[in-house]
């Protein structure tokens, strides 16, 4: 122990001289304080941002209408999505259904993320990474235990599925609530053969921006692909940040862009019309 902090006295004096002092990865609290607010967005609308490092992990709540921005910041980040209903978290993000109803195994802008009940949690309002999947799902302790030789969830190269339930937990959630996950800024497409093709190539600067239908616990992990080849552990910052807005219009691009995609907004609307069905 340092003689600095080896009273009660010096230890709160050194634990007070630390305010205001930032790292990188953390939350900014309060979330107005933010140091790079979205363009036209307005300081007092902001609800939380945070940073994520390399096996870092979080989970928040987002109000119907509100947008939430992932940010590549230095272009190798790796985005293991998942989202709940918040007020019933049985119902949840559906990977398989996302992208049977869509026709389309490969997101983007105009595309939403659908629940095993046939509802639009999110919708995807703007993309400039076009680089995601919805195929593998997140890595495990097992893959990462092989690769780098630790899978551990509090060793130096956690999996992504291991910290989304560290998440998760402190949200009174388990291991049964979290089925398959979304990967954003990693992308893998399936080659005429059959194979899975991993692109990873760095893209600083990217994001993706979600908007909430329903209100939503949205849970996050920054963790190396589970295809990806190289020897480190590598993940570059991921920056979240989430603002007050408006739900999809009547009109909404989104919204009308496929019957299918309609069908399901509409479930969306009659459960918070308080009919509560899906079809």
């Amino acid at each position: 122990m340092s003689s600095q902090t080896a009273t009660t006295h010096g230890a709160r004096d050194h634990a007070r001289s630390q305010a205001g002092i930032r790292v990188a990865a953390q939350p900014i609290v309060p979330a107005a304080d933010a140091d790079d607010v979205p363009d036209g967005v307005r300081r007092e609308d902001l609800i939380w941002e945070e940073t994520l490092g390399a096996g870092g992990y979080a989970a928040h709540l987002l109000p119907r209408g509100a947008r939430l921005r992932l940010l590549d910041t230095a272009g190798d980040a790796c985005a293991a999505l998942m989202i709940h209903r918040a007020d019933a978290p049985a119902e949840r993000l559906n990977v398989a259904d996302t992208v049977k109803v869509q026709w389309n195994a490969y997101l983007g802008p105009g595309m939403v993320l659908l629940s095993d009940m046939g509802r639009v949690m999110a919708s995807l309002v703007e993309d400039t990474s076009g680089r995601h999947d919805a195929l593998c799902g997140a890595s495990l302790p097992s893959g990462n235990a092989r690769r780098y030789g630790d899978g551990s969830v509090y060793g130096p190269s956690p999996s992504a599925r291991d910290r989304l339930l560290l998440a998760l937990a402190k949200h009174g959630l388990s291991r049964r609530d979290l089925p398959p996950t979304i990967t954003l800024f990693k992308g893998v497409r399936v080659a005429a053969d059959g194979a899975l093709v991993f692109a990873g190539d760095p893209a600083p600067g990217a994001h993706v921006t979600l908007r909430a239908e329903m209100d939503l616990l949205v849970s996050v992990a920054n963790c190396p692909h589970r295809l990806d080849a190289r020897e480190a552990y590598s993940a570059t910052p991921l920056r979240l940040t989430a603002w007050r807005g408006d739900p999809a219009a009547p009109d909404d691009p989104v919204r009308t862009g496929t019957p299918e995609v309609l069908r399901a907004f509409q479930n969306t609307e009659d459960l918070l019309a308080g009919g509560g069905g899906a079809a």
